[in-house]
């Protein structure tokens, strides 16, 4: 690790399945944490437990949202990486999906993540990283998954341009995509039924695999994007999601 102290990272969605698991790696290993999330009694428990700056934050919020980076930056006083959980599914043909709802999957898949690495881009370190989750639906699209899969994949191709943007500052841009965990996400859907969906993977290991391949970008002296393909982590073998 380059950075001389414990590395500064925000997590946004921090009170979700994965957040919660990704938050409690990079709190074991030592690092200091900034964290947003929805659920305010989560995110109460979650500061006790690290210590650290909390606020509670709104997808739909997207001011908020570009806000997060220069508010963990000042929290923390430097900002080594930025980590955005947030998500939601929805389901159904693409004709007889609702407006409201497909507008509902892009705010939260894509616009709100996009808003929060927009902003932190001036916050982030030379050689720092920035990660979203588009999942491995972005890979192979299932029917019925049109709306939930097209709002994942616009952040998957925002993520790749962006990282070509950042390269001269040596910022890994790191789209994760993992695949289906047993989290219960699928059933939490806002619109919708899942289509036939083999067992979730143990979520543990696939966060512990992200958050190896995170920590590891911070030594890194070339910048590379990494797209989490199911199964892999990063050039990590993914051990579940």
């Amino acid at each position: 690790m380059t950075t001389p102290e414990a590395p500064r990272i925000l997590v946004v969605g921090a009170t979700g399945e994965v957040g919660r698991l990704a938050t409690r790696e990079l709190f074991d290993r030592g690092a200091r944490l900034a964290l947003t999330g929805r659920d305010k009694r989560r995110l109460a428990e979650m500061a006790a437990r690290s210590g650290g700056p909390t606020r509670i934050l709104d997808a739909y919020d997207l001011d908020a949202c570009a806000g997060a980076g220069p508010w963990a930056l000042s929290e923390l006083g430097g900002l080594d990486g930025v980590l955005v959980t947030v998500g939601v599914a929805g389901f159904g043909p693409a004709a007889e999906v609702p407006d409201a709802a497909a507008e509902h999957l892009m705010t939260v898949n894509a616009l709100c993540p996009m808003a929060v690495l927009r902003g932190a881009v001036p916050a982030v370190r030379d050689g720092g990283f920035l990660s979203a989750i588009s999942g491995a639906i972005v890979i192979a699209p299932l029917t019925g998954t049109a709306d939930y899969a097209a709002s994942k994949a616009a952040l998957a191709c925002w993520l790749g341009v962006l990282a070509r943007e950042v390269r001269r500052r040596r910022i890994a841009v790191v789209d994760a995509r993992l695949r289906h965990l047993d989290t219960g996400f699928a059933s939490r859907a806002i619109v919708g039924s899942p289509p036939p969906l083999q067992k979730g993977a143990d979520p543990g290991p696939e966060v512990q695999a992200l958050v190896d391949d995170l920590i590891g970008h911070l030594g890194d002296l070339a910048p590379r994007r990494t797209a989490v393909t199911p199964g892999q982590v990063g050039t990590t073998p993914a051990r579940s999601h």
